[in-house]
């Protein structure tokens, strides 16, 4: 009965989301983790920033399908599973998070930073308080790219045996089934407008306290 079928979607889908969220939470709290502190230091170090930008601009442009297969035979981070997954799903996220953060340092009016120093501010000082605050907008977007990117991205992870919604999709194509395919992709796109939506909110109210 169609009942018995969209209970049983409803029950594996549970699962699923639970995977898919694991794979983007993982993957977003490791990139930002790398490309916030990176952003940091080699924002105010012109070839850094280029060298940077650009090595992160090259995962970028590798088509996800090949990355995930890419990844799976290189000993000790490669393989099949969540892990190799999130690998992948940081490569894509560094950049928009890496960027927005360069932006955002680079954006604070050097008259700003003049007065800090004239203040008697310390180097870590002005980052802290004077810096971080100002660029947190364009930091949170950043974040927001990133995350809105991976969740869709997440659903290629199924390819290599990461689980995720991306399951539904996979098999819905393999078996011309389209109630499976959306099972897949419309909790996924409510994913992705959700986690806009709460990190816009967040970006706004950072805008309006700087």
């Amino acid at each position: 009965m169609l009942s018995d079928v969209l209970q049983d979607l409803l029950d594996e889908g549970l699962q699923l989301l639970g995977e898919h969220l694991v794979l983007v939470v993982s993957a977003i709290l490791i990139a930002a983790a790398i490309a916030i502190p990176l952003g940091l230091i080699v924002a105010s170090k012109p070839r850094l920033r280029s060298i940077a930008l650009g090595i992160a601009n090259i995962g970028q442009t590798i088509p996800s399908l090949a990355l995930f297969g890419f990844l799976i035979p290189i000993p000790f981070i490669g393989g099949i599973g969540q892990h190799t997954a999130i690998i992948a799903l940081v490569i894509y996220a560094l950049l928009p998070i890496l960027r927005n953060t360069v932006t955002g340092i680079l954006g604070v009016d050097a008259a700003v930073r003049d007065s800090a120093v004239a203040m008697g501010m310390t180097r870590g000082q002005i980052l802290r308080m004077v810096e971080l605050p100002l660029a947190a907008p364009t930091i949170v977007s950043g974040l927001r790219i990133a995350t809105v990117t991976t969740v869709g991205t997440a659903t290629i992870a199924a390819a290599i045996g990461a689980g995720g919604l991306g399951v539904f999709i996979f098999r819905g194509i393999a078996s011309v089934d389209k109630l499976q395919i959306l099972a897949g992709a419309l909790p996924a796109a409510a994913l992705a407008l959700l986690a806009d939506g709460a990190l816009g909110w967040l970006e706004k109210r950072w805008a309006g306290r700087s």
